[in-house]
């Protein structure tokens, strides 16, 4: 919950041009964005084939009385691809859990949209060694129903809660090894080819620092950035180190 309208339109501008000027490849760049934005955002990136918006969140209801809510289908008839669903700020201030997450990620792909999951742990489960559970649970919980054909419609991203503005920072290889935990845990259900072919993103304070470091290591596909993507130079640096 970052940045007015003309502050969200300079740093998208700004990246935009950064982009197109120095990033080499086909580094895909989804850029998540307060609802209020999308549209004006979507509006400035045009036809980009390279920089896409998504929303933060949507409603697990079709539609009706649910004062405040966006529905998927709102996000789909503005021409949003995307929809960040169980971010760990949504679950810890909202509430949200496996089995709501689970009718979010259905009414998103109905709609067409990508869902890019979240799960992680907090810090008190990794200090108790339960990290590896929680998150096979939460990914489960509201993947593990899906065909195999939605599932590879779904991107993943892992965030260790506790590696999140705390000051503790998360090593490559703690990453690596939680997201070969997903892969793993996807492929006991779906099989190798499957969870191979799934984007799975880190989320634990991603920066231009260690990014090439984080993105280097076999099982990060991308990340899914937090505060280095307010400034428009750092969140530059992250996606070319991809």
């Amino acid at each position: 919950m970052n940045k007015t309208l003309e502050e969200a339109n300079i740093l998208a501008s700004e990246v935009m041009g950064m982009i197109a000027d120095e990033v080499k490849g086909d580094a895909k760049i989804i850029l998540c964005t307060p609802f209020p934005f999308l549209i004006p955002l979507k509006n400035l990136l045009g036809n980009s084939s390279q920089i896409f918006v998504a929303a933060q969140n949507c409603s697990e209801h079709e539609s009706g009385a649910y004062t405040g809510e966006v529905s998927a289908a709102m996000l789909k008839s503005i021409g949003v691809p995307y929809v960040v669903l169980g971010h760990s700020e949504r679950r810890q201030y909202f509430s949200e859990d496996g089995k709501l997450l689970a009718k979010k990620v259905d009414i998103a792909l109905k709609h067409g949209l990508t869902p890019i999951f979240c799960c992680g742990e907090p810090l008190d489960v990794r200090e108790n060694n339960g990290h590896e559970a929680m998150v096979t649970k939460q990914v489960e919980e509201s993947l593990f129903h899906l065909d195999e054909t939605s599932l590879k419609k779904v991107i993943v991203a892992y965030e260790p809660v506790w590696a999140i503005g705390t000051g503790k920072t998360a090593t490559s290889q703690q990453a690596q090894d939680m997201h070969a935990v997903i892969r793993k845990h996807l492929a006991s259900k779906y099989g190798n080819a499957v969870a191979d072919s799934i984007s799975i993103l880190y989320g634990g304070s991603v920066g231009a620092a260690n990014a090439k470091e984080l993105f280097a290591c076999p099982d990060v596909d991308g990340g899914l950035v937090g505060g280095a993507s307010l400034k428009s130079r750092d969140f530059t640096e992250i996606v070319k180190a991809i």
